[in-house]
């Protein structure tokens, strides 16, 4: 298999998106794939309003046509919605193709956190954007029923995982020697420091000892105006942020809107227990583990959380490989290749018209 990987989602940005295409790249060659990676960094781009680290893509059909013919890839797989994916979807298109897609981020909540448009419409427009694919890829059962329920077709699951031997308890006194000056206990918060991450809802509550939050984006400084009292350490990485989950007493997790949530596992894995809300990502991940606690009262989790014993998270998160996972996302991509194109769109449940996609 010789698979273009088509991502609008990439360096320098720090997300699940990312870390989920990096680390299928990394395991293609022990499967027998051979990735051929088509990304912002094959492309002029330009930053995004508001948001300068995102790029966007100066990508046509015909750059990525000229590019198909030097690669010649066997299989497909667009991984996000932008400029890149729409440019490789109309590729696939004009040469009858089979190709894949996955569903990674709440596109339609995000915008509307943004701009005044209604979710309806994008997701009409997500909708016939995926159609067109021999199979689209979603991460937990609790997405795939909502997607199914809105309209989506030929969805297939791709779970995510976690690198147990970064991500690991690192003993009681990991704390103390990382926060020495910090009162207890800690609540930790990490993820991209944005409007539709919902960190406000995390640096409101009422907790006892220290917030701490660790990534950066474009709402950051609004967030540090709104809770002096915490601690911003910026993005980390690697070691550095293992070593802080290992450190921390609380993982809470605010999002309403994450398909997924990638550093639920990163914290389990560190043996750190999630507060969350009984949302999709959370739901599939923490419900019914222990390893957790859930509430639509965000505070009441986090006290909850606390009492949850680390050997607890430990064990729930060493479910969770990137090798399964890769070996879900090839198998899912020879599976769909084998059905053939799918190139006609369907058409929401109402019968109402869906925008052109070329």
């Amino acid at each position: 298999m010789r698979l273009l990987l088509a991502t609008d989602a990439w360096h320098p940005q720090v997300n699940g998106v990312v870390r989920s295409v990096e680390r299928m790249a990394e395991a293609a060659a022990g499967l027998g794939v051979e990735p051929l990676m088509l990304t912002p960094a094959d492309f002029a781009s330009l930053p995004m309003p508001g948001y300068s680290e995102i790029r966007l893509s100066l990508v046509t059909r015909g750059r990525v046509l000229a590019r198909w013919e030097q690669i010649a890839p066997t299989h497909v797989h667009i991984a996000t919605e932008g400029p890149i994916g729409h440019a490789v979807r109309a590729a696939c298109l004009a040469r009858g193709q089979a190709f894949t897609t996955s569903y990674h981020t709440r596109f339609p909540e995000y915008l509307a956190a943004r701009a005044p448009v209604p979710e309806a419409w994008s997701y009409a427009w997500l909708r016939r954007f995926h159609a067109a694919a021999s199979g689209t890829m979603v991460s937990t059962p609790s997405l795939e029923r909502e997607l199914a329920g809105r309209g989506f077709t030929r969805l297939m699951r791709w779970t995510r995982g976690v690198d147990t031997d970064l991500f690991r308890p690192r003993g009681e006194d990991a704390g103390a020697d990382l926060f020495p000056h910090l009162p207890r206990p800690i609540f930790l918060s990490v993820g991209r420091l944005a409007v539709e991450k919902n960190l406000a809802a995390f640096l409101a509550l009422d907790l006892p000892g220290s917030k701490v939050v660790v990534g950066d984006g474009p709402d950051r400084a609004r967030l540090q105006a709104l809770a002096p009292e915490a601690h911003f350490l910026g993005a980390l990485t690697g070691e550095a942020l293992a070593r802080v989950y290992a450190g921390a007493d609380a993982f809470v997790f605010p999002s309403l809107t994450d398909t997924f949530g990638i550093v639920l596992l990163e914290a389990l894995a560190s043996g750190l227990p999630v507060a969350a809300f009984p949302v999709t990502g959370p739901l599939d991940v923490i419900g019914g583990t222990g390893a957790g606690a859930l509430d639509t009262d965000l505070r009441a989790a986090a006290f909850a959380a606390l009492a949850i014993p680390r050997e607890r998270c430990r064990a729930e998160a060493l479910r969770y490989t990137w090798s399964e996972s890769a070996r879900q996302f090839y198998d899912n991509i020879a599976t769909a290749h084998a059905l053939g194109p799918m190139h006609r769109a369907a058409r929401p449940p109402n019968g109402a018209a869906l925008p052109r996609l070329g």
